[in-house]
């Protein structure tokens, strides 16, 4: 065994000794944490952080390891709050849009119970989960009629984040507007593009002008602070109670099969499930084939792909990656095999995440 083998060996066995050690020390944070809920105190005592940031350093000899060693303290007291957090006021899930946004009703349906935390868009809900400030996010990833959410599976591919969980709810439209307002009186909706894409039909049949807005709660928020009755938003029933609208008409998107499919991303991967599904990112050779070489490898170890995406990369220029889809387990033996000789044929390859089913969270 060489120098660099006998020094991973070391790391290794150290790193499967302070696995043990964290979960202990965190067992004591949970018992701090359910102290100071019973009495009323805030998770922050920054005079005892101190106190053992001194102490502790004390104990390493080296300066410059002492520095290192300040820094993963700091850290881990930033992990020890985020965990007396979770546990004194619940799980944070972030979502993009305001209250009463469809992600919004998926967040609440998915985690009832969880502190939901708006965030103005896909980016910043995803960025807040990476940083340790939420524990989840729920995103939109796919629309039945309107397609792929792109930002959504970009950040899937660049990011850090683990699909965890998948969800369908159903996307039924309607059109709100002010107390006394109806459909005679309507002459412009307001709603998120998406929306106002679903109901093109509806649309045009009644003459109406358009308005976009960032997400249908937003625009149903302007309605019913405009008291405007020619004024319409275009959103879902439970904003219209939220922002006291009154409901003109219902279901008025085109489809009535219209669904959009959630995704939970958390730091932590879950488990691999021979009856779940993985998703795999991956970009190919710039070659002859080499997507149908990719997509043939898959097949060839008896796996079905349940979806297959391109989407174009920021660099370089008119280069993709695909987004893929697959039922079984990527820890299989076969699905072991299969990633191996996919790492051949691809330029990256990147699981990225794994769900059991799509559940369905009705209308």
């Amino acid at each position: 065994m060489d120098k660099l083998e006998q020094a991973r060996q070391i790391i290794n066995e150290t790193d499967g000794e302070i696995a043990k050690l964290f979960e202990r020390r965190m067992n004591a944070v949970a018992d701090v944490a359910e102290y100071k809920l019973q009495r009323g105190l805030p998770v922050l005592d920054a005079g005892r952080e101190a106190q053992v940031i001194a102490k502790n350093c004390a104990y390493v000899n080296d300066p410059v390891l002492r520095e290192y060693y300040t820094s993963f303290l700091i850290s881990t007291m930033e992990i020890s709050k985020r965990y007396q957090r979770r546990l004194m006021q619940g799980m944070t899930v972030a979502y993009s849009g305001v209250e009463g946004a469809f992600a919004e009703i998926a967040s609440k349906r998915i985690f009832p119970d969880a502190v939901k935390i708006a965030f103005p868009d896909f980016n910043s809900a995803y960025r807040a989960v990476e940083n340790g400030e939420c524990d989840c996010c729920v995103l939109p990833i796919e629309n039945s009629y309107a397609g792929e959410v792109g930002q959504v599976i970009d950040l899937i591919y660049e990011g850090t984040l683990n699909v965890t969980g998948m969800y369908s709810l159903a996307v039924c439209q309607n059109l709100l507007g002010v107390k006394g307002a109806d459909i005679e009186s309507i002459k412009k909706v307001i709603s998120h593009p998406q929306a106002l894409g679903q109901c093109a039909d509806y649309i045009k049949d009644h003459g109406f002008e358009t308005e976009e807005a960032a997400n249908t709660a937003l625009a149903a928020k302007k309605v019913a602070s405009s008291d405007d009755k020619t004024v319409a938003a275009i959103a879902s029933l439970d904003t219209a109670k939220l922002y006291s609208l009154e409901v003109i008409d219902h279901d008025i998107n085109a489809s009535t099969q219209n669904t959009t499919k959630f995704a939970v991303l958390t730091r932590t991967p879950e488990k691999p499930s021979d009856t779940g599904s993985f998703i795999m990112l991956f970009t190919v050779k710039q070659v002859p084939g080499a997507l149908a070489k990719a997509i043939n490898v898959i097949g060839k170890y008896g796996f079905n792909m349940k979806a297959l995406r391109s989407r174009p990369m920021r660099e370089p220029a008119w280069q993709y990656y695909f987004y893929v889809e697959v039922d079984g387990s990527d820890e299989s033996e076969n699905g072991r095999a299969m990633i191996s000789e996919l790492t051949k044929q691809c330029e990256r390859l990147k699981i990225a995440g794994r769900f059991k089913q799509v559940i369905d969270l009705g209308k």
